[in-house]
């Protein structure tokens, strides 16, 4: 059960734009691809500055389509969404205290989409730091103290998130000592996420229900990116969540508030955004392979056509 409604004219339209895209990159597999796709019908209940309750929010229809929306894939830095919800959770319960260095790493986590920022905000939300191998005692309890992060998002009860997985650091060169332990000799205890999981907590921040209204607003400053970015050209290894993702495919005149995730294996962005005279919408769009994590013009092209699309969806009234 979605807390979204499938939609025929949605579906006909994102299965056109997922026909096209196999078409222009044959080298993109029907398993390499997961795609949610939420459209946002008058009276538009989000971003809306905190006009409208949570419970609000959770009552408006939302139309929507998912093509793979349940299947679990490494997330990449598309988890510190879930992390910097969490922080912002922890802050409004006293669970955590506020500092300028915790500012510093929170909005140089989702801006900058830095490992090294990440790391400390993972250690506040669960009292855990990174070091040597520990012996078995220790490491069980740190294991669990390290979980925290899972069992808040379980506590919600969101059937989407029921299969993910939000317990591991993010890494430039990969995890050692007890962080190696704890992701697995297989790294199958590794974060994983879904499309739709994902789109559920983008809904909850973008309709102002993340936490409070006031904290979901200040998560949408750190989520809004710049599109004259689009044409820029940086090296390979200097990403700017724009460039190569969703927002290059939007004209500039559009708004977009994302988190892009890249590894040598994915390549993933998730986004709301605005066009002009059109409705709003969501889109999460996860890549896999080794081919398609480096291939720059994948997700402009998808976000190109979902955009024109738009011109034929019809505004609930």
């Amino acid at each position: 059960m979605h807390f979204y409604q499938p939609n025929l004219i949605l579906t006909t339209l994102a299965e056109q734009a997922l026909a096209s895209t196999w078409a222009e990159f044959p080298d993109l597999s029907r398993e390499q691809i997961a795609l949610t796709w939420l459209v946002y019908d008058r009276p538009i209940p989000v971003n809306t500055g905190g006009a409208i309750t949570a419970d609000e929010l959770w009552k408006y229809p939302v139309r929507g389509f998912n093509y793979r929306g349940g299947e679990r894939i490494y997330p990449a830095s598309m988890i510190k969404l879930f992390y910097l919800l969490a922080m912002h959770e922890w802050l409004q319960q006293g669970m955590a205290e506020p500092s300028v260095e915790l500012d510093r790493a929170v909005r140089e986590m989702i801006i900058d989409s830095s490992n090294d920022a990440t790391s400390l905000v993972v250690d506040t939300l669960t009292g855990t730091t990174s070091g040597p191998e520990l012996s078995p005692g220790p490491f069980t309890t740190w294991k669990s103290q390290r979980n925290l992060i899972n069992r808040y998002y379980q506590s919600l009860g969101w059937p989407e998130l029921d299969r993910i997985n939000v317990n591991q650091k993010t890494w430039g060169e990969g995890p050692y000592g007890r962080e190696r332990m704890f992701v697995g000799e297989l790294r199958e205890n590794r974060n994983m996420l879904t499309t739709d999981a994902v789109a559920r907590l983008m809904h909850s921040i973008v309709g102002g229900a993340a936490v409070s209204s006031d904290r979901s607003s200040q998560m949408m400053k750190l989520l809004q990116r710049d599109l004259h970015l689009a044409g820029a050209t940086p090296d390979p290894g200097e990403e700017n969540q724009v460039n190569g993702f969703l927002g290059a495919g939007l004209p500039p005149e559009s708004q977009i508030w994302s988190k892009a995730g890249w590894t040598s294996q994915v390549r993933h962005d998730a986004a709301y955004i605005e066009l002009p005279n059109r409705q709003p919408y969501l889109l999460i769009v996860f890549t896999e392979g080794t081919t398609n994590s480096q291939n720059r013009h994948i997700l402009p092209f998808i976000s190109d056509i979902i955009a024109t699309s738009m011109s034929q969806i019809e505004t609930f009234e």
